[in-house]
C-alpha cells in the first residue's frame, strides 16, 4: 500500500534548503504596521490590522493586476529605509525561515531600492547583515539553526549592475555569496548588463538571473550562454523546448544542455501561478522538469504576496504529484548542492544535517 503523503506539519521538522527568496517580499505584516507607524507611512496603507493586511497582500498578489502586484512591494519597500526598519525586517526573516525548518538560506535584495531616506549602499549592505546574524543567533537560541547567505541584486531595467556587483565582491566575506538581476524581462534582457558579469567571473563570483518567467528560451539562453548564469532564477519556460512525442518526450538543444549542465532551476510553483507562468500547482512544470530529472529546486519567492513558506511550497507539490519523503530529500539535497557557498560547507550541511534527518524520516 502507497505511503501516504507527507503533510505540512510534519514537512515543517524536516530540514530544507532555500535558493531564491526575496526580502521584501517576506515581512510580518505587524511589522509592516509598526514600521509604517515610526516613520509617518500608515496613512498609504490598505489596513492597520495584521490579518486583514496579511489577506490583502496575497489577494492583490493572486488580481491577475500586474499593476496591483508591483504596488505590494511599494509598501514593503517603503518601511524599509531606516537602519532600524531594514535590521528588523532581516533579522525576522532568519528567525521565521528557521521556525519553518530551513537550514540554509539564500536572500536577495536590491540595495538600490533602500536609499530613500540618505542610507548609503554599503549601510544598506551591512545593516541587512547585522539583521541575519541577529536573527540567525535568536533562531539558535530557540533551538533552530540556520545558515542565511545573502545576494545583491541589480534590477534590469536600471543601469546600475556593475555598481552592485562590485558592492557584491566587496562584501564577500562579510555574508554576501552571490549576486542577480531582477525587475521586467520583456525589453530588458540580461545581455544589457554584460560589464557587470564578465567582471563577477574575472572575480571568481557566483552569479543567478531572473530569466524564464515571464519571457521565454531567449530569456534563458542569453542568461546561460551569453552571461554564464551558475543558476537560472525561476526558469520555468524551459519546458518551451520540450516536446512530448509517442514514446515520451524529445527535449531540445538548450533545455538538453541546461540538464547535462546540471544548472539549478529555481522555482516557484505558488508564485509561478499568481503571475500566470503556470495554470495550478498540478499543472506547473515542476512535475516534468522532476521526472526528467533536471537540477529542480523548491523556492518561496515572496513569501508574504503568496502567503507562503518553504514547508507550504513542498506539501502543496506533495499533495499535487504524491511526492514522499524521497522526492523532497532530492529537492533539499538538489538546493544545497547548487548554494553560493563553498564546497566544504555545502557537503557538512548535506551528511550531517540533510541525509540524517531524511533517513529517519524516510525509515
Amino acid at each position: 500500500m502507497a505511503r501516504p503523503v507527507p503533510t505540512i506539519d510534519e514537512i515543517r521538522q524536516a530540514p530544507k534548503v532555500l535558493l531564491h527568496d526575496h526580502l521584501d517580499g517576506g515581512l510580518r505584516p505587524a511589522t509592516i504596521i509598526e514600521l509604517a507607524g515610526e516613520i509617518g507611512y500608515t496613512d498609504s496603507l490598505p489596513s492597520t490590522d495584521p490579518d486583514e493586511l496579511g489577506r490583502w497582500f496575497v489577494e492583490a498578489a493572486n488580481s491577475g493586476s500586474l499593476e496591483r502586484y508591483l504596488e505590494t512591494f511599494d509598501h514593503t519597500v517603503a518601511v524599509m529605509q531606516t537602519a532600524e526598519g531594514l535590521q528588523r525586517v532581516a533579522a525576522e526573516c532568519a528567525e521565521d525561515l528557521a521556525a519553518d525548518g530551513v537550514v540554509y538560506a539564500e536572500v536577495r535584495f536590491a540595495p538600490e531600492q533602500h536609499t530613500a531616506r540618505g542610507l548609503s549602499l554599503s549601510e544598506v549592505v551591512a545593516v541587512v547583515l547585522s539583521g541575519f546574524a541577529i536573527g540567525s543567533h535568536r533562531a539558535a537560541e530557540a533551538g533552530h539553526q540556520i545558515r542565511v547567505g545573502t545576494l545583491l541584486t541589480a534590477m534590469r531595467h536600471q543601469a546600475r549592475s556593475m555598481e552592485i556587483a562590485e558592492l557584491a565582491v566587496e562584501f564577500r566575506d562579510e555574508g554576501v555569496v552571490g549576486f542577480d538581476i531582477a525587475g521586467a524581462e520583456a525589453g530588458f534582457p540580461p545581455t544589457r548588463h554584460l560589464d557587470a558579469f564578465e567582471y563577477l567571473q574575472r572575480e571568481n563570483f557566483h552569479f543567478t538571473i531572473h530569466a524564464g518567467e515571464a519571457f521565454g528560451l531567449p530569456s534563458i539562453w542569453q542568461a546561460i550562454q551569453w552571461c554564464g548564469a551558475d543558476r537560472l532564477g525561476h526558469g520555468v519556460r524551459i519546458v518551451d523546448d520540450i516536446a512530448r512525442t509517442p514514446n515520451g518526450h524529445r527535449i531540445g538543444r538548450l533545455a538538453q544542455y541546461l540538464r547535462d549542465k546540471r544548472i539549478p532551476l529555481e522555482l516557484c510553483p505558488s508564485s509561478n501561478v499568481q503571475t500566470g507562468a503556470a495554470a495550478s500547482i498540478a499543472e506547473h512544470p515542476i512535475g516534468l522538469l522532476h521526472d526528467l530529472r533536471f537540477r529542480v529546486t523548491v523556492n518561496t519567492d515572496n513569501r508574504l504576496m503568496s502567503g507562503t513558506s518553504m514547508s507550504r511550497e513542498m506539501a502543496l507539490l506533495a499533495e499535487a504529484f504524491g511526492y514522499g519523503w524521497n522526492d523532497l530529500q532530492w529537492f533539499t539535497v538538489n538546493a544545497m548542492k547548487s548554494a553560493f557557498i563553498g564546497f566544504d560547507e555545502r557537503l557538512a550541511l548535506i551528511n550531517d544535517v540533510i541525509k540524517p534527518a531524511y533517513a529517519k524520516l524516510i525509515g
